[in-house]
């Protein structure tokens, strides 16, 4: 009789994980994690009461990349610039992560949604240091950047355009001095 090939938790994960890259959440069942990982469902439900909690950790995982990615942006010598490149990098090194993070419909108000971002505030508080603007002031403006950012980040994600990374550096880093410069101007 040949060896039981023992099927972790880890191993179901990390299935999930492959297949999410190319295929939508909602497509996502039992069978085919299964099919993929040649096994039957038992292993799945024997580690998870049910597809819900399998795609929760899934997500979390998915949501800790994408906060690693953010995180490197941060650490960029012009981190309000970083962050947005490292929105973008991550849009598009997982163009299917991030339309389940931040292409899937939502109650959220524009606002809510960058500040229920684990990096929003962190966000607001570097474009602060490169703006000057008070918290208020740059809570809305970084609604315009943010904007314009998750424009991009679509566009790369959605493959609609092929900008390379330096289009992307330059396009991101002259809009926003333009929209610093048109927004002080307005103040004065």
């Amino acid at each position: 009789m040949p060896p039981v090939r023992k099927i972790t938790k880890e191993n179901i994960i990390e299935a999930t994980l492959e297949l999410l890259k190319e295929v939508p959440m909602e497509s996502l069942n039992s069978r085919t994690i299964a099919s993929y990982m040649k096994c039957s469902v038992q292993p799945i439900f024997y580690n998870f009461n049910n597809m819900e909690e399998l795609k929760k950790v899934a997500y979390e995982k998915i949501y800790k990349l994408y906060q690693s990615y953010m995180k490197k942006g941060a650490n960029e010598d012009e981190s309000y610039k970083g962050l947005g490149i490292a929105y973008i990098n991550f849009a598009r090194d997982y163009p299917n992560y991030f339309k389940l993070i931040f292409m899937n419909k939502t109650d959220l108000t524009p606002e809510s949604f960058i500040i229920n971002d684990s990096m929003g505030n962190h966000v607001i508080e570097e474009g602060m240091k490169l703006t000057g603007f008070t918290y208020e002031e740059q809570k809305c403006f970084h609604l315009k950047v943010w904007i314009f950012t998750h424009g991009l980040a679509t566009l790369v994600a959605t493959k609609t355009v092929k900008f390379s990374e330096k289009e992307v550096n330059e396009l991101l880093k002259e809009t926003v001095r333009e929209m610093v410069k048109g927004r002080k101007s307005e103040k004065k």
